[in-house]
């Protein structure tokens, strides 16, 4: 039986800090996410990358390397703050975590305040609700849950559209992708076509690894064994 190929959910969100310990002690004190791995991070000198479990095959990552401690958290660029604040294009602006229910939500509010940590809400979003609050190094925070799925027909608002410059025909079109099916993992490397988003790695070893073919990436660039000897 065949299937449209889309992502299934986050696998993972990968937050830079400066500070790994006191980002783990305050997301596993704070919110109960377990850390389940931290080690060298994968072909970064230096880097340390660690995992702390959310639910299912839900992770919430944090990164540290050595020079991130000389860079200034500038809020209104590097940061926004808070839910409402601004940040540089491509940044993140917040981070909303999910629950399974409101008594689940008000739990949660009581598990961050029981820590020390202002949060406030619940407010009702129609779509969710949430509560808001901080985290190290003016990460700005979330948590939310909603009791039905988002009824598109709802909440595509034309008026919206039209302030981001979607027509009636490209919403439709985003709210139905195309279906794809997938080619066995035939699909050559397209051409190098700088109009396309592209990873920021010093050209020629970027053009090095878009020459190079999938097996010797895997094979050459593979890290499968875990830290820690069985």
């Amino acid at each position: 039986m065949s299937h449209s190929v889309a992502p299934t959910g986050i696998h993972h969100i990968a937050i830079m800090t400066a500070d790994m310990k006191g980002q783990i002690a305050f997301f596993s004190d704070v919110l109960g996410a377990r850390l389940v791995a931290i080690f060298d991070m994968h072909g970064v000198p230096g880097g340390l990358h660690a995992f702390l479990h959310l639910a299912d095959d839900c992770q919430f990552s944090l990164v540290q390397l050595p020079a991130v401690a000389d860079i200034a958290i500038e809020l209104g660029r590097t940061h926004a703050g808070s839910g409402s604040g601004v940040s540089a294009p491509g940044t993140m602006q917040h981070l909303a975590f999910k629950v399974d229910s409101r008594e689940a939500l008000l739990a949660m509010r009581d598990r961050i305040r029981s820590r020390g940590v202002n949060v406030f809400g619940p407010i009702d979003h129609g779509m969710c609700q949430s509560i808001y609050f901080a985290g190290p190094e003016q990460l700005a925070l979330e948590v939310a849950w909603s009791d039905a799925a988002i009824d598109p027909a709802r909440w595509i608002d034309p008026a919206v559209c039209a302030k981001a410059g979607i027509s009636a025909e490209e919403a439709k079109r985003f709210a139905n992708p195309a279906p794809y099916a997938g080619e066995a993992g035939m699909v050559p490397q397209p051409p190098y076509d700088p109009a396309k988003p592209h990873q920021a790695i010093p050209d020629p070893i970027y053009q090095h690894i878009l020459k190079a073919p999938d097996e010797v990436i895997w094979a050459t660039a593979s890290h499968a064994e875990p830290p820690v000897p069985a």
